[in-house]
């Protein structure tokens, strides 16, 4: 220490031994890092405060000019501003080593003038804010040529007294603006005597080279005149800065006309003051990273070395600086505590983490307390009740105007009071503006009122319930929302009965469904079932499991537009439940009204493996899979996006614009932490997965990356890529580089996955080979020729060759399975043999397989729009999981084995359950039926994917027969009543005339020689009419076996009308409809009516007229007396694929490929309406895919229709009515009967619906 400073010390030292507490200076000096934590223990050990102060005093003269330097500053931040003048004239420069340890807080200089103005030095941890220093020193700037203010403001702890003195902490600012000096006052909360003093010691330290001794300001309004003076004529162009304004008045008291930079929990206290005024708000704490950093300086450790404990603690510190410096300075002392000091920040105990570095105040929860006591009673209480709400949840005024019972414009003025004492955030982004506490906030809050929580909620519920005595809010009300999301949530922890109670009502309420699926969609919804299960299940596990079961199956609907009936989805439900006893009670009590509900009346005949649909994505999915606790999922697809879901209730997680092109798979890592993606951009990126930061980016690979995959477990983490490029890499994720290139492949590698044990990689390839590959060194093991086992193809060009797209290891590790083409090979891995075989259906590629880790079943996804389950040991198909509508990409098993997860072009991943594979999960319907309405009996004759014919009850859907499996493919069928007959028409051109219900054959007919496309009985059931691919039309006297062939058109019958007993109608892809007598067999007419395939036709109902639809786009209204059209209906933007007149022979329907519906006046061809012009539904189509069949109802009211689902239409007004939303899609026709009450079809999935109208 320099001599005069030491002579200094010692001149002074009875006055400062007499006046000072040890204590409080120590807790600067030891932030200042003078002192460390042995030498506090000592001074603290003397008995007496004199005492303390003697022992504190010797310590000092021991040390160098920082020591001076840091106990002059701490002398000025705890008033004794008379003690620090004493020693201000002989402070000296600071030292070698103090310098050394301020390379980053300026020049020499600069550490003079702020030391002379008792700007505190850094503590002795810090970390820099740069983002926050700059705007506080950009607001400083503005005042170099004039007086002002610049406000910083924040909640307590955010570090603002610290970034204060950091930015001014800065040679060029304070030459440019403050060559007078910087002068540092610590204010606090004040009284008015406390205020004079603070002033008093300000004066002094203004006027040290006054010879006169003036007398001390004995006012404060003397003392503002006595600051003034000094200020303008002694100080001109310094900075005061004010470090933690509690009160205008205080602030008032130094309106003194220069320039000022304070600190403050309080934004409306510069209200009271003159001049420009600045404001920097510290809204946020520190980063996770940062906050780490300061803990790692604390500990004297790297941020790598930190124990499991240190990223929890950070967490639960909600970014505060105030707590992570708390907390380090605790550990510093005490290394091993950082499991306890979790737990006590876990357990919300503030008052256990005490000071241990200079800071105003014992605990934490004094910091946050002493904030919430500066107002006034009636506002602590208010503030209090916001302990009620959920952490990070943004509310509108209008939620708390509720809770308080106050009006919307009162309550408002009490946020912005709060907002303006940092005790509240607003978030000015969204209007109405939302309110929110800081985590920290309400953390201490929810202490504090912990006892009152439960009657808070129940208050919420009670008040809620007064306000919306009408019904739930709408979109209209601003506040919905919050009331749709929180709702179930406050009465969930509500503490009484009739508040459970009304938790039952509300979840068990169709109505709020409806709601808040309109408002929020279905995975929010999902969850509150989950979430609240346990309470929910007290007073009834069932409906509980309805309603959850009725979401998780139809909520991917809810997300169309426009928005489902939800009354006629609940009707789809089981008899046994609650859904659907409230959607029956509402569709009775609506019809009443005029509206239209259907009722499907054999949906217990259906068995379906479906769990859960989610719509993730925006566009096709390409991958998606389990984390390995199988609580998430992630999907990656077109939309370039990563998405990240609960797997229970789809709920999102995270959202992450992951690359610049299509992502075409994402992998979890062993521990869940990461998630890596690959893209067509070429690049791999590693995600973490709870945050969405990007961690890692590769782009080694030249060409699109096709697969990505993690090892199975922790003992070293690598990641597997495939890439179009032919090479395979691993990846260390702590290395920016790939770890190895594996070499072999002679072109695109299209998928690679880990052995259970991360021994081997393998590996398939558009080469034709799957190889196995060694981790550990890289090198290839052995190399399967996928072609050998498609003997048929060795001699076919390049272009037969074989693409192996995917591959699968089984749960022990001892095989391996490789999916080409339609085929699915397994083989042992030691000895390469081919152990088993699975063909799948000839019209479809397998896109992915994969093993099911608890059995013997393995999953494909096929390009045919379906997912298959096979079982290894009887190599038979034992479950078709149906219900995408496009191409599926991915199946994955969940850990577990219990759970199937698939993704499709159709944007949704759906979840299946293992568990519920039996026998009859392998049958499903096709198309090509034919319905019977006879009296009040309803027959269903219909192929199914087996070859075989059944006949069903139409009323339940029960199979009254069912035939043997057929040579080849039924393409058709209809039944006759009298007779009691029913025919199949085959693939291959053959027809069985069938006695019904004994299934005997009565009858054989050959002679078509291409399929048959359609066959009908005559009325008197003693003809069959048959029309074929091979051009022709057969009339059969079936029981002679007697045949007249109806040639005449050049390319296949689509179909074919009666008119009448004697007259045929048929329609061919040649573009020409033909008028047959079927008595002769002769020709009668030939109208060229389309330039393209003539793809529908109807017959008035008076029979003067008929119509046809073409692949043209148009649609045509003929006369049977001419053979020019009568009208020409253009207008259609894709082809034509159905037509149908009105019974009133007043309007003509038509359908077309993009889903639109167009009904015309018949007498002059005008356009009546257009149908659905304006609502696409999300697979880009007016009605889910083509029109293909119209129906009128008796009175020509109404129309039904079929495209992707079934739409009811009202024909006078062009509106729709009602849509029933099938499972699956692409329906082919619908048959209704004359009563227009029944209406029977099946979708592209197999499911038969019988529907009937409900009233």
């Amino acid at each position: 220490m320099d001599e005069r400073a030491r002579s200094c010390l010692l001149s002074s030292r009875s006055k400062l031994e007499q006046d000072i507490k040890a204590s409080y200076i120590m807790d600067h000096m030891v932030s200042d890092g003078v002192l460390n934590a042995d030498e506090e223990e000592k001074v603290k050990a003397c008995t007496t405060r004199k005492e303390k102060a003697v022992a504190l005093l010797n310590l000092i003269l021991k040390k160098d000019n920082y020591a001076y330097i840091s106990f002059y500053n701490a002398l000025l931040r705890e008033g004794y501003g008379d003690l620090a003048s004493m020693l201000q004239q002989d402070l000296p420069l600071i030292s070698p080593v103090a310098e050394k340890s301020f390379l980053d807080g300026g020049t020499p200089f600069v550490q003079t003038i702020l030391c002379e103005g008792g700007v505190p030095q850094r503590p002795v941890v810090f970390v820099c804010r740069p983002e926050l220093i700059n705007r506080v020193r950009e607001k400083l700037y503005k005042l170099e040529n004039g007086f002002g203010w610049v406000a910083v403001f924040g909640m307590a702890g955010f570090g603002k007294s610290v970034l204060t003195a950091e930015a001014v902490r800065d040679e060029h600012l304070i030459k440019a603006c403050f060559p007078g000096g910087v002068h540092w006052l610590s204010v606090g909360q004040l009284d008015k005597a406390g205020l004079l003093v603070k002033m008093q010691s300000l004066c002094y330290r203004l006027d040290q080279d006054c010879q006169s001794s003036q007398r001390s300001p004995v006012t404060i309004e003397e003392a503002r005149d006595r600051l003034r003076f000094l200020m303008v004529r002694k100080h001109p162009r310094s900075l005061l800065i004010l470090d933690d304004i509690w009160d205008s008045g205080v602030l008032k008291a130094f309106d003194i006309q220069c320039r000022v930079l304070f600190s403050t929990r309080d934004r409306g206290v510069t209200d009271s003051v003159s001049g420009k005024k600045y404001e920097v708000s510290v809204d946020h704490g520190l980063e996770d990273d940062k906050a780490l950093e300061v803990l790692a300086l604390f500990v004297n450790k790297e941020v790598s070395a930190l124990p499991v404990q240190a990223r929890s603690i950070v967490h639960e510190c909600k970014g505060s600086p105030l707590v992570v410096s708390l907390i380090g300075a605790l550990l510093r002392e005490f290394p091993d505590r950082w499991r306890y000091y979790l737990k006590q920040l876990q357990n919300k105990q503030f008052k256990r983490i005490r000071k241990s570095s200079s800071y105003d105040y014992e605990a934490l929860d004094q910091a946050m307390s002493v904030s919430i006591d500066v107002l006034r009673e009636d506002r602590k209480e208010y503030y209090k009740d916001l302990s009620v709400l959920e952490k990070d949840v943004k509310v509108p005024a209008k939620v708390l105007s509720i809770l308080w019972d106050l009006e919307p414009e009162e309550a408002e003025d009490i946020l912005q009071e709060f907002v303006n004492k940092s005790l509240l955030f607003r978030d000015c982004n969204k209007r109405p503006y939302q309110y929110y506490l800081h985590d920290l906030q309400l953390d201490f809050l929810t202490e504090q009122n912990r006892y009152r929580l439960k009657d808070l909620h129940s208050k919420m519920v009670r008040l809620y319930q007064n306000h919306y005595k009408k019904g739930h809010p709408t979109v209209a009300d601003e506040e919905c929302m919050y009331w749709f999301r929180y709702l179930a949530y406050h009465m969930a922890n509500g503490n009484l009965r009739e508040v459970r109670m009304e938790l039952y009502s509300l979840m068990f309420s169709l109505d709020w469904v409806k709601a808040k699926a309109q408002m929020m969609g279905p995975a929010s919804l999902i969850n509150d079932y989950v979430e609240y299960k346990d309470i929910l299940d007290e007073e009834n596990s069932t409906v509980r499991d309805n309603f959850q079961e009725f979401l998780s199956l139809n909520g991917h609907h809810f997300e169309q537009r426009p928005f489902p009936d939800v009354v006629q989805m609940g009707l789809g439900q089981p008899d046994s439940s609650e859904v659907y006893r409230q959607a029956r009670l509402k569709a009775e009590q609506e019809t009443k009204k005029g509206a239209f509900y259907l009722e499907w009346i054999n949906k217990s005949s259906l068995e379906s493996l479906s769990r859960l649909i989610v719509r993730p994505h925006k566009g096709a999915v390409y991958y998606a899979c389990f984390s390995h606790n199988w609580q998430n999922i992630a999907s990656c697809g077109s939309d370039k996006t990563l998405q990240v879901f609960k797997s229970q209730t789809g709920e999102k997680l995270l959202e992450v614009q992951a690359h610049d092109d299509d992502v075409l798979c994402c992998a979890f890592s062993p521990d869940d932490k990461l998630i890596a993606t690959c893209s067509v951009d070429k690049k791999i990126k590693v995600w973490n997965s709870q945050n969405g930061n990007l961690l890692r980016t590769y782009d080694e690979h030249s060409e699109q990356v096709n697969h990505c995959q993690f090892t199975n477990t922790n003992r070293k983490i690598l990641l597997a890529t495939c890439s179009n490029d032919s090479f395979i890499k691993l990846w260390n994720i702590n290395r920016p580089e790939s770890q190895n290139t594996m070499f072999g492949h002679e072109g695109p590698v299209n998928h690679c996955c880990f052995s259970p044990n991360d021994q081997y990689l393998a590996s398939c390839s558009s080469d034709g080979t799957l190889k196995l590959w060694e981790v550990h060194t890289a090198n290839e093991w052995k190399s399967i020729d996928i072609l050998d086992f498609f003997p048929s193809l060795t001699d076919e060009p390049k272009e037969s060759e074989v693409v192996v797209r995917c591959s699968a290891w089984s749960s022990d590790g001892t095989r391996v399975m490789a999916a080409a083409k339609n085929m699915l090979f397994v083989f042992d891995i030691q000895s390469a043999t081919l152990l088993s075989e699975i063909k799948t259906g000839r019209h479809s590629t397998i896109q992915s397989c994969d093993f099911c880790p608890s059995s013997q079943l393995v999953a494909v996804a096929l390009s045919h729009y379906t997912v298959e389950l096979w079982d290894l040991e009887s190599n038979k198909k034992v479950a078709d999981c149906s219900g995408h509508l496009s191409w599926v990409h991915c199946v994955r098993f969940s850990p577990d084995g219990s759970i199937l997860l698939s993704s499709s072009d159709d944007q949704t991943v759906r979840l299946w359950e293992t568990k519920k594979v039996h026998p009859s999960s392998a049958v499903s319907l096709k198309r090509d039926s034919d319905v019977l309405f006879h009296h009040n009996e309803i027959s269903v004759i219909v192929p199914d994917n087996r070859k075989r014919l059944q006949l069903r009850n139409g009323k339940t859907g029960e199979v009254i027969y069912q035939s043997e499996e057929q040579e080849s493919r039924i393409r058709c069928c209809c039944l006759s009543k009298d007779p009691q007959a029913a025919v199949l028409a085959r693939e291959d051109g053959t027809v069985k005339v069938l006695e019904m219900p004994s299934g005997n054959t009565l009858r054989t007919l050959t002679g078509h020689t291409k399929t048959v496309l359609y066959c009908q009985f005559t009325a008197d059931g003693q003809t069959l009419i048959t029309c074929s691919e091979d051009t022709t039309v057969r009339v059969w006297d079936w029981k002679s076996l007697k045949c007249k062939v109806l040639k005449g058109h050049s390319e296949r019958v689509k179909r074919f009308r009666l008119l009448g007993s004697s007259r045929l109608l048929s329609w061919s892809f040649d573009g020409t409809v033909k008028v047959w007598d079927i008595i002769t067999g002769e020709m009668i007419q030939d109208f060229s009516c389309h330039q393209g395939a003539v793809l529908s036709c109807d017959v008035s109902p008076n029979g003067g007229t008929f119509s046809s639809a073409s692949a043209d786009k148009s649609a045509k209204i003929w006369s049977f007396d001419s053979t020019s059209a009568l009208h020409i209906l253009n207008g259609h933007k894709d082809c034509v694929r159905s037509c149908r007149f009105s019974w009133d022979n007043k309007c003509l329907a038509t359908g077309d490929d993009n889903g639109e519906i167009r009904i015309w006046h018949v007498f002059d061809g005008s356009l009546l309406h257009i149908c659905a012009r304006e609502n696409k539904d999300s697979m880009e189509s007016l009605h889910g895919g083509w029109v293909t069949d119209l129906h009128f109802s008796p009175d020509s009211k109404m129309l039904v229709s079929t495209g992707g689902y079934i739409k009811w239409w009202d024909v006078e007004k062009g509106e729709s009515l009602q849509t029933f939303y099938t499972t699956g899609t692409n329906l082919k026709g619908i048959h209704v009967s004359p009563d227009f009450k029944t209406f029977v079809t099946i979708d592209n999935i197999g499911v038969l619906y019988i529907l009937r109208t409900v009233g």
